[in-house]
């Protein structure tokens, strides 16, 4: 599967989508809304680097504030699925969580609905397990196979990281203000030294 091909796929899946483009550079933005609950929805950003190997010096840019990655590969593909291990390897080089934890990466197996896989369910397996993904999922972008399951995987993992980050930040009240404390002897702010 060529770069192009995944991320016409992925806005397929998406149906919203936007093309930035630049003379160096081609990047899509996807939107996907999922609806967690039933007062709650869940806005995902998707942006896809189209796997292009000339613009890796650029991928920093695209992952900074990252909080989730997608990995796709193409199951009739072994190249494609090879691709995979110098773009996670790419991702954990170049961000990070903020307690410096890796972005939680889930690998896409695409393309299931066709029968001439050259890779197995065992090798994609043992390969997310020794490169650090989360999980892997069989998807079929042209069927609309897993594609929201996998969304929802990766968003369910992103907030319990997210929210396990949250939890080792001090509360506003255990911080200690000097400027805002009641009785300071220096009203004016300026320093005792």
């Amino acid at each position: 599967m060529d770069a192009v091909s995944v991320g016409a796929q992925l806005q397929a899946a998406c149906r919203c989508s936007v093309a930035l483009l630049t003379p160096d550079l081609q990047v899509d933005f996807s939107v996907k809304l999922l609806h967690w609950s039933d007062n709650e929805k869940v806005r995902v950003q998707l942006w896809d680097i189209a796997g292009h190997e000339r613009f890796i010096s650029m991928t920093r840019i695209y992952y900074k504030g990252a909080v989730g990655c997608i990995v796709m590969f193409d199951v009739t593909c072994s190249s494609s699925f090879l691709n995979c291990l110098h773009w996670k390897q790419d991702l954990d080089n170049k961000a990070m969580l903020p307690n410096g934890g890796p972005i939680p990466c889930i690998l896409l197996a695409n393309k299931c609905d066709l029968s001439d896989w050259v890779v197995t369910a065992e090798n994609i397996e043992v390969f997310c397990r020794n490169h650090g993904f989360i999980t892997w999922m069989e998807t079929s972008v042209k069927d609309n196979k897993n594609i929201e399951e996998a969304m929802r995987r990766l968003v369910k993992d992103s907030f319990s990281i997210q929210s396990s980050l949250d939890s080792l930040q001090p509360k506003t009240e255990d911080c200690v203000h000097p400027e805002q404390e009641p009785g300071s002897s220096n009203s004016t702010g300026a320093s005792c030294c």
